[in-house]
């Protein structure tokens, strides 16, 4: 009884056996040999290259180059100090490394590994292949990284890419492009780098792999390699926006250059600037903090984001307002001097020429920029009428140049200030309006395409930095073709405008010295914005002032005359005098510009 008694248990074991086996290798046949699968076979993402960025004449503004990192896989708990220590004849970890590091995964915690040191040489990667058994928590990466050739050089145009974080992924999953970024560390976060990502960034790949328990590669099943991001050429010349750049020397500002013919922009400057390299791996935190407590603000985008007075530089297109409505056309004149009081007696407004510029016409005024003259204009045009002409220039309003974060100015009116203030609006506001002071700001982006327009007022265009792209046919025909246009009703109205400007660097003019001893004949307008208000009986005494609150410089122009090449539009901050300081930055431009394009033709 008892050997039938264990081979009773014995076969209902092995009958429990059988049905479990057959449970598995049956039933649940589909699940486990695709866990199996799963265990056995890996798909490693192949990240692609990131294009190439050229200027105009092909020097190269962004590439990449290979390099190492050693990253240090997160979720093993480790003494980092020990870990340090060991590795002191293999490689160097720093402290500054390990602060780096720590900073790494407080932002990019979703990543398995982080970089602990960057730009491995190849000595210092033979040493830790050799050794690697004695660090199973650490692992050497290569990737391409992102290189700027010229520095600090065209840094706000250019942009800069960083490590990918919560905030792009949502992004990402949001547009359900996810996928174009397996495998990638690094997106565009500002310029072009950031505008053109889709074009640049290129399509990931993959290689599907078998792997043994040990997680080693048996074999290799099958490549699909990545497709390279787009090459692609922007409309800069990164030599004349070098002389732009060092134009400037220590001060603040912005400059734009644009071909009045087609909307590139030649030169694109925010002064101060910053090194983008300083992202590529993720920016450190005394980095950041550098840029960031500035009173310079160097990350700020001033062509785009920079809000300012116009000044002076707003009265030709004040003009042209006024001729258009029928006010004050030549050959009516003023005798100025000095000052200009309202209609109903309210208030008196200065000339900022003591004493006046006597017999003054509308040619005259914006030849010696007469604030007497554009107060009675502006009062007498209204601020309705004024804005409707401003806006057709593109005051008001974005460009919608392709780079992101651009601001739309301001052309204040009645409803504006009512919401603003919960205030009407006064006449004497429309006088200071009239000459570019008040509520209104406006951009330098804004300034330099609304002189294109006065320069080649028949075209239309939006302004625009992508040149061409890589393989790709007629890039700007279609998209940029449209922009905003400004057709003048009579052309004799643009012909004054026009004329008055010329006469600006000529004898007399604002800027008579800017014209001296050039082989080109320039139109163009000063202009000086007050940073803070003047108390009544207050006098401006730029000597006393800290830096900060002293006048900012403004200068527009186009050149040559005949048939404009080049639109300039510059400010310094807190630069004073637009004749003197913004000036002179713009002629360089135009030498270097207008003299290679006369070697060119000759």
């Amino acid at each position: 009884m008892r050997l039938k008694i264990i081979f009773g248990f014995v076969a209902f074991c092995l009958l429990l056996l059988l049905i479990r086996l057959f449970y598995l290798q049956i039933i649940q046949y589909d699940l486990y040999h695709g866990l199996s699968n799963k265990n056995s076979i890996k798909i490693v993402p192949l990240p692609p290259n990131r294009g190439i960025i050229f200027d105009r004449n092909q020097e190269i503004l962004a590439q990449n180059y290979l390099s190492y990192t050693l990253e240090l896989n997160k979720h093993t708990k480790i003494n980092i100090e020990e870990t340090k220590n060991k590795l002191a004849n293999i490689i160097e970890i720093t402290n500054n490394d390990i602060n780096n590091y720590k900073e790494q995964l407080r932002k990019y915690h979703f990543y398995d590994t982080a970089p602990i040191k960057f730009n491995l040489s190849l000595v210092q990667i033979t040493k830790f292949i050799s050794q690697q058994h004695q660090f199973p928590e650490l692992s050497i990466k290569q990737g391409f990284v992102r290189h700027y050739p010229l520095g600090h050089s065209s840094a706000h145009i250019i942009g800069y890419i960083n490590r990918i974080n919560h905030q792009d992924i949502k992004k990402l999953k949001q547009r359900k492009v996810l996928g174009r970024y397996l495998g990638t560390n690094h997106i565009g976060k500002s310029g072009v780098e950031l505008y053109y990502e889709d074009i640049i960034h290129g399509t990931p790949g993959y290689k599907k792999i078998e792997v043994d328990a040990d997680q080693e590669i048996v074999r290799v099943l099958k490549i699909v390699p990545p497709i390279s991001g787009k090459n692609i050429s922007l409309t800069i010349d990164s030599k004349l926006q070098k002389i732009a750049e060092d134009a400037f020397k220590k001060r603040k500002g912005a400059l734009v250059a644009i071909n009045p013919n087609n909307g590139e922009i030649l030169a694109y400057v925010s002064q101060p600037t910053f090194n983008p390299r300083l992202f590529t791996n993720g920016i450190k935190q005394t980095d950041w903090d550098n840029l960031n407590n500035k009173l310079n603000k160097p990350l700020l985008d001033r062509v785009l984001s920079g809000l300012y007075p116009p000044g002076s530089t707003l009265k030709p297109f004040v003009a042209l307002a006024a001729l258009e409505n029928n006010i004050r056309t030549p050959p009516f004149s003023i005798q100025d001097h000095g000052s200009y009081t309202m209609p109903n007696g309210s208030k008196t407004f200065n000339d900022w020429k003591e004493g006046g510029h006597g017999t003054v016409d509308l040619i005259k005024a914006i030849t010696v920029s007469c604030d007497t003259f554009f107060y009675g204009l502006g009062v007498e045009l209204g601020i309705p009428k004024l804005n409707k002409t401003l806006r057709r220039f593109g005051f008001g309003k974005k460009t919608q140049i392709d780079i992101h974060n651009e601001r739309s100015g301001l052309l204040a009116n009645e409803y504006w200030k009512k919401k603003r203030f919960n205030q009407p609006w006064y006449q004497g506001e429309t006088a200071i309006t009239a000459i570019g002071q008040g509520f209104t700001l406006v951009t330098p982006i804004q300034l330099a395409l609304a002189t294109a327009k006065l320069a080649k007022p028949d075209i239309t265009f939006k302004p625009h930095v992508l040149l061409s792209i890589e393989n790709t046919i007629d890039t700007n025909q279609n998209k940029y073709g449209k922009g905003i246009a400004n057709t003048v009703e009579n052309s004799k109205y643009l012909d004054w405008v026009k004329e008055g400007m010329q006469n600006v660097t000529r004898d007399g003019g604002t800027a008579a010295f800017i014209g001296k001893n050039a082989n080109y004949k320039m139109a163009a307008k000063t202009g000086t914005a007050q940073v803070f208000g003047l108390k009544k009986n207050q006098s401006y005494d730029e000597q006393s002032l800290p830096d900060h609150l002293k006048d900012h410089a403004l200068f527009i122009a186009y050149a040559p005359i005949e048939n404009p090449k080049l639109a300039i539009a510059v400010i310094v901050e807190n630069g004073g005098h637009g004749g003197s300081i913004a000036g002179p930055i713009a002629k360089k431009v135009f030498d270097a510009y207008l003299e290679k394009e006369i070697r060119k033709n000759d």
